[in-house]
């Protein structure tokens, strides 16, 4: 979103009595609750604003990580409900911040990632976070403060773009459009923050994960910051973290066993890629050069993994495939011999008798053998990881493309095909099996995945659309248009009781 376009939107937004265009009716504001369903609906309009930001990364390795993370937090937890969906998803963005909205959607700015010195301390954000949603925290403020709130926070999606356009300008529309009364709403009181403490220590406990590293992050947050009038991070502006919070999370701990938890490769790499990507592509490449000349590092290979994903960036393709070389050695352990059954191309081949021990790597060495030239070389490699790595998304995704655009839209569209039986709801399955139908010159069944993504984003006046553009092609047999037409008239019965709503 633009930001003359933000300047537009915030007025209608801020208006006291105004009700939220497209967000649904929360009904009696005596309530004292709303239904997981309002919460998630509230949560898909906020994302939606969200996702056509260009600052969403909306890279399937770290929300994957993201995701698995949060899944063992979640899943060692007796607080999170059956129903209760999750949505973990990451910024470019260098400010230390972390949010929860509505539905179970949680943001991680990619700063706050790289601020984090383990992955305990990573997971100790994510665990309060958790736990301020598993304890309805935000429903409550929501049912409390009823269309007050609905517009506060459809105002966060917008606030939170305008302040990554410009940082400057963004504060100054807030500050202009009564921030500080929408800023007292989305604090979290002091309770919910000691609650969402101590919930979230347990939450920790129970993953195997250090619990110390939450107190750990959030002292460093204020030791770093105490001396900043106005520079304090967006994260303890809306969570405020004062002595006595800290106190009390290691006063909770001590009587806890230690535990050394080492860090996953998962957490390391994903850390290397996202400094690979925040920098000038030949600034990167020169800040991993230093750190392997100097051998700076507790890990060779996530060095060595930073250094082709820059170089991979700086266009460098055939260094980046020199550098692979190096990459695969460094995972070996000392006197591992040759590496065997590994094909990464004529021009450094290797051979290894160990399989893949990375998706990521694997991922990566793919990538670059693509953009080096080599096709066969990346499609091996895809496939062989795939067998090892079945539910790495960004492989089936990379993979996929490299078919649509190395071998044949029918062959990517088969393998779509099998992929969805396994996730029927991967809206960016369904956005590929649309560029494949129109590659093989389908207008019926590419507007009709279209329809499948923009329902599963909760859009369905644009799910529609796409379905009666399907039936206006005429172009399929009597079963593909009577499928139209029985999902027409199912998504217009899902928008009519949205619509009942507002």
């Amino acid at each position: 979103m633009k930001l003359r376009h933000i300047l537009l939107f915030l007025p209608a937004l801020f208006t006291a009595n105004a009700h939220a265009e497209g967000l649904p009716d929360l009904g009696d504001v005596s309530q004292a609750t709303i239904s997981p369903r309002e919460e998630r609906e509230l949560g898909l309009k906020i994302m939606s604003e969200i996702r056509s930001d260009p600052s969403y990364l909306n890279d399937a390795e770290i929300d994957g990580y993201l995701t698995r993370l949060g899944s063992r937090l979640i899943s060692g937890s007796t607080e999170a409900r059956p129903e209760q969906e999750f949505e973990f998803f990451a910024l470019q963005d260098p400010a230390l911040n972390a949010f929860a909205l509505p539905g179970g959607f949680m943001g991680f700015n990619s700063g706050l990632i790289l601020a984090a010195q383990s992955e305990s301390e990573l997971a100790g954000v994510m665990a309060h976070e958790i736990a301020h949603v598993t304890q309805k925290h935000l429903a409550r403020m929501i049912a409390g403060q009823k269309y007050s709130m609905l517009t506060s926070l459809a105002s966060m999606a917008v606030a939170i773009l305008a302040s990554r356009a410009n940082p400057q300008a963004g504060q100054a529309i807030l500050v202009a459009s009564q921030a500080g009364q929408i800023q007292k709403q989305l604090n979290f009181t002091r309770e919910h923050e000691k609650e969402a403490d101590r919930i979230g220590l347990g939450i920790l406990t129970g993953a195997g994960l250090d619990p110390r590293g939450m107190a750990d992050f959030f002292e460093r947050m204020q030791r770093a910051t105490r001396f900043l009038e106005n520079g304090a991070p967006s994260y303890l502006r809306t969570h405020p973290v004062t002595f006595e919070r800290i106190a009390d999370i290691e006063g909770r701990t001590q009587s806890l066993p230690y535990r050394q938890v080492p860090d996953s490769l998962d957490f390391q790499l994903v850390r290397a890629k996202l400094r690979a990507s925040i920098e000038k592509p030949a600034d990167a490449v020169n800040y991993f050069e230093s750190i392997l000349r100097e051998k700076r590092y507790t890990n060779e290979t996530v060095e060595r993994y930073g250094l082709v994903t820059a170089l991979l960036r700086s266009r460098e393709y055939q260094r980046a495939d020199k550098e692979l070389l190096r990459l695969y050695d460094s995972l070996q352990p000392e006197g591992a011999g040759t590496l065997q059954n590994h094909r990464l191309g004529a021009s450094i081949r290797i051979q290894r008798s160990m399989p893949p021990s990375s998706p990521m790597v694997e991922t990566l060495a793919a990538r670059v053998k693509l953009a080096a030239g080599q096709t066969a070389e990346a499609l091996d490699i895809y496939q062989a990881a795939l067998a090892i790595f079945p539910q790495h998304r960004a492989l089936i995704y990379d993979y996929i493309e490299a078919l649509l655009s190395k071998v044949s839209a029918q062959d990517a569209l088969d393998f779509i095909n099998r992929q969805l039986q396994f996730d029927p709801n991967d809206v960016r399955l369904y956005r590929l099996q649309a560029q494949s139908h129109e590659a093989l010159g389908n207008a019926l069944l590419q507007h009709q995945a279209l329809a499948e993504v923009y329902s599963r984003q909760g859009n369905y006046p644009a799910a529609i659309e796409q379905l009666q553009i399907a039936l206006k092609t005429d172009e399929g047999d009597f079963y593909q248009m009577s499928s139209v037409e029985a999902r027409l008239r199912e998504l217009r019965e899902l928008a009519a009781n949205e619509s009942k709503k507002k």
